[in-house]
């Protein structure tokens, strides 16, 4: 099939080069000169592990393109999926100015029957406005579906390449099957296709999240809780994992989440929720939780120094929201970084992927570090942030050398609290005794 994918973000080019690999010929198109030049000098923006092989080895096939000529690549497309950005306005929603822009260059350049489908997170009733938009510039017949993205981060190819689910949404039962064919090779083994509407599969995507997003808020919660009673968050975590109603995933305690979909997202559901007059009551649990415990690692720190930071060195591991990408938006380091600075406390920090995007927001308010032990030289606090696999099983000989106090502030639960207290190390975790 000839596709055309407007938008080279996370979502555009993992879906252009995905695609690309069954065979289809994608061209990936974007308003920004910058990006496109990027792309078409081998280069990747983003980082996301093995996207940057993939590309390559379909631009080489001759089944990827890149390009700032976007009306050609709508006119030579059977398929033109959406995937520009939707990110939060000032009151919560999704900002949606470029979907409906991206709209408006379709509807100008419809030649025949086209699928328009969104991959863009955006709220309920998008697909409809989308269709509005597009039938005021044209008279061609075409189909609008909502095709949410379910990718993780560090992930993404093994989520693309074999989906749990697709979601199909649309009123046009043409559409649908022309998608439905589209990702027949992906699920070949086991049809995973989920075909609705289109307002309920805008709904299942933000359901989603925010299902996911609610289960790291409760055991955030409850880790607080933990602390408080004696009790030890992680043997709570195993034990309620071990209920196969529940199951274990996305129950691990730690400093709050970010990243680009759970923040914007459950936001966006919220005031979905309020323009039809329902308050989720869930949902703003969830964020109060998540707005706290960003700030809990910072807190810690503080009480371990009697409140006072001046002249302390706190070193941080971890700047990205999640192991496997350097994706900063929203990532809870960031929360912890404004703390500490304004604690009047000098940071030293180390990411295998982030630290040139904290570069850019940060310049020499920090000290970024060549390795993570250069971090931990003359600190006199250690917080683990993001849990890169280099950072579950350091040489801790070493770092206690390096540190002028050796005092270890776990954020994601990954260390052995009795064999670091044994080191001579003082430890404490997230909900841990």
């Amino acid at each position: 099939m000839q596709l055309a994918v407007i938008g080279t973000g996370y979502v555009g080019l993992m879906a252009g080069a995905g695609f690309a690999d069954f065979g289809n010929d994608v061209a990936c198109v974007d308003v920004d000169q910058g990006k496109i030049d990027c792309l078409l000098r081998g280069e990747v923006p983003i980082y996301e592990p093995g996207l940057d092989v993939l590309i390559a080895k379909n631009v080489k096939a001759g089944r990827l393109s890149f390009s700032t000529d976007i009306p050609t690549a709508i006119r030579n497309a059977e398929i033109v999926i959406i995937a520009v950005g939707t990110p939060p306005a000032a009151d919560g929603s999704a900002d949606l100015s470029a979907v409906y822009a991206v709209a408006e260059t379709i509807g100008k350049n419809m030649n025949g029957f086209k699928v328009v489908a969104t991959k863009s997170t955006v709220p309920v009733g998008t697909a409809d406005r989308v269709e509005e938009i597009i039938r005021r510039h044209t008279s061609e017949p075409f189909g609008v579906a909502s095709n949410p993205e379910f990718l993780k981060e560090g992930d993404a190819i093994n989520d693309f390449m074999k989906p749990d689910r697709v979601v199909l949404g649309s009123n046009s039962p043409r559409a649908l099957e022309v998608l439905r064919q589209l990702y027949s090779p992906f699920v070949r083994t086991n049809d995973r296709i989920h075909t609705m509407d289109a307002r309920s599969a805008e709904l299942t995507k933000y359901a989603s999240n925010a299902l996911l997003a609610t289960r790291i808020s409760f055991m955030n919660d409850l880790a607080v809780l933990s602390e408080k009673l004696g009790a030890d968050i992680e043997r709570v975590r195993k034990a309620v994992g071990a209920d196969p109603r529940i199951g274990p995933k996305f129950l691990f305690p730690g400093p709050g989440f970010g990243g680009s979909c759970f923040p914007k997202d459950i936001s966006a559901l919220a005031h979905t929720a309020r323009t039809v007059g329902h308050e989720l009551e869930v949902v703003r649990a969830v964020e109060t939780v998540n707005k706290r415990q960003k700030k809990l690692l910072g807190q810690k720190i503080r009480t371990h120094f009697d409140g006072n930071l001046q002249g302390r060195t706190v070193a941080v591991w971890g700047l990205a929201f999640k192991p496997q990408t350097d994706d900063i938006r929203e990532a809870p380091a960031l929360t912890l970084l404004d703390d500490l600075i304004a604690s009047g406390a000098r940071v030293l920090a180390h990411d295998p992927q982030a630290m040139q995007n904290v570069l850019a927001l940060y310049g020499d308010k920090i000290t970024f570090c060549d390795t993570m032990y250069d971090a931990v030289e003359g600190a006199d606090a250690l917080a683990l942030v993001t849990e890169w696999h280099e950072y579950r099983a350091p040489d801790f000989h070493r770092i206690k050398r390096l540190m002028r106090t050796p005092a270890l502030f776990d954020g994601r639960n990954i260390w052995d609290p009795e064999e670091l207290r044994s080191q001579g190390f003082w430890y404490t975790g997230i909900g841990r005794r």
